[in-house]
């Protein structure tokens, strides 16, 4: 992978390999729950979509979840379009998109990772991927966890992305 040229940012869109990915990671409800980290202050539903318009108790099938989620998708790749200036190969992107829809285009778009890309530092980028590893107050890469271990495996498995590692 790393012989292949990295593309404009404005070129690129996340792959169905990466949509399908980024499903199974959040899995499915077809009832919106509290947020496994902020409660009931911010409902999730379906394939892990949040929003203003979800509320506790709301019901969702999956073929709408599956179009929620897509629209989400493209949201958070527009925030990624306005803040990362660089060119980036489609593995990058994947994972920064899957990155960013779980923690939210604006954390995404302030973070370490966008400043290191920006600098044209991509190993540092997908190194920093691993400062997302607290939930709750916890952090989920800690010796013996057993709040959050999926989370930690998650970003592992986005670092190795990142780095072009295969699947």
């Amino acid at each position: 992978m790393a012989d292949q040229q990295r593309l404009g940012i404005a070129a690129l869109a996340l792959s169905a390999a990466a949509l399908v990915g980024l499903a199974l990671d959040e899995g499915y409800s077809s009832k919106a729950y509290p947020d496994p980290v902020r409660g009931a202050a911010l409902p999730t539903i379906g394939f892990g979509s949040t929003g203003p318009d979800v509320r506790l108790g709301d019901t969702t099938t999956p073929p709408k979840a599956r179009a929620r989620a897509l629209r989400d998708v493209q949201a958070f790749e527009g925030a990624i379009k306005r803040c990362v200036k660089v060119p980036l190969h489609q593995h990058e992107y994947d994972a920064y998109t899957q990155l960013a829809y779980n923690i939210g285009p604006g954390a995404f778009c302030g973070s370490t990772i966008v400043r290191k890309l920006n600098a044209a530092d991509y190993d540092g980028a997908c190194e920093a991927i691993l400062n997302w590893r607290f939930a709750d107050g916890q952090d989920c890469a800690a010796p013996g966890n057993h709040s959050c271990p999926g989370l930690w495996q998650r970003r592992l498995r986005l670092r190795a992305q990142c780095l072009g590692a295969a699947p």
